[in-house]
């Protein structure tokens, strides 16, 4: 089977006519009829009903209409994507939704002066293993992890800034800005989506403590939390750049405390193997520069 044939067939089930597929593909009839009877024979099945001069579909033709023309459409797709004939350039790119909301939207703003026909798409990255997995399926181009450091032997990574994680509390909910172990284990807290990093640091530090929490609430969104723990349901940790302009507007405070969680370290990686475009190098290059800013 070819797809040749498949076209021959799609024409002739369209057309219900041998002579006229002929006409229309410009093959000889007894071609024609050659590449259906082949069709048939791979496939075990009868196409096409023969009455008299009448041609009509079988239910099994019917049946292969639709995926021929499926196959079709998937052979010009492929073709123009190889070929990037009027094919989008697209950039993958993986973040929490802390840099996503922070700290990307400057640089992407600066990357599509640049790059105006580039399409951006964002997948959620929350911790190592998962932008790993990512680069190395060639799902993601390019990454921004959050994470404590480590081995990744398979990715380039590039260290872009540390990240400080801070607790933080209403102005009302905490006696004083000092969060003792103790009040860890009393306090309800509200934390981001089971497998986040800095949340993986907290619950590791907990273990180790040996302190569990009262009650935890989880959130799939930041922006939830801060206001949630404004409205004093509870306090959260989380990357103190999330939360400096309601520190700053007296919205939330920060709580000292002896609890040391380890830091995370925000980097820019993608795969050692993976050939850089120029508009991916471009990119990376804007970010390297924003978060030397910082």
């Amino acid at each position: 089977m070819d797809l040749k044939q498949l076209q021959t067939f799609l024409t002739a089930a369209e057309t219900l006519s041998f002579t006229q597929t002929a006409q229309l593909l410009d093959y000889a009839q007894s071609s024609i009829t050659a590449q259906i009877k082949s069709l048939e024979e791979e496939l075990g099945v009868i196409l096409f009903e023969r009455l008299g001069k009448r041609v009509i579909l079988t239910d099994e033709g019917k049946r292969l209409q639709q995926y021929a023309q499926k196959m079709l459409e998937l052979d010009s797709e492929m073709k123009k994507a190889v070929s990037n004939e009027q094919a989008q350039v697209v950039l993958k790119i993986g973040a929490q939704e802390s840099q996503c909301v922070y700290r990307l939207p400057s640089i992407l703003q600066q990357y599509q002066k640049a790059y105006p026909q580039v399409k951006i798409i964002f997948k959620p990255v929350h911790t190592t293993e998962i932008a790993k997995d990512l680069l190395q399926s060639g799902i993601l181009d390019v990454a921004f992890i959050s994470d404590v450091y480590k081995e990744t032997p398979m990715l380039y990574r590039e260290r872009l800034i540390q990240e400080q994680l801070i607790f933080v509390s209403a102005p009302t909910s905490i006696k004083g800005p000092f969060l003792s172990v103790h009040q860890l284990s009393t306090e309800t807290m509200l934390l981001t989506e089971n497998g986040c990093s800095y949340r993986n640091q907290l619950e590791a530090q907990l273990q180790q403590e040996g302190v569990m929490s009262l009650q935890m609430i989880e959130f799939a969104s930041i922006e939830a939390i801060k206001q949630c723990v404004m409205a004093g349901l509870g306090i959260t940790i989380l990357p103190k750049m999330v939360v400096e302009r309601e520190i700053a507007k007296g919205q939330l405070i920060e709580l000292q405390s002896s609890f040391n969680v380890k830091p995370i370290y925000t980097d820019i990686a993608w795969h050692k193997d993976k050939h850089i475009q120029p508009y991916l190098s471009d990119f990376i290059e804007i970010a390297r520069d924003w978060y030397r800013a910082l």
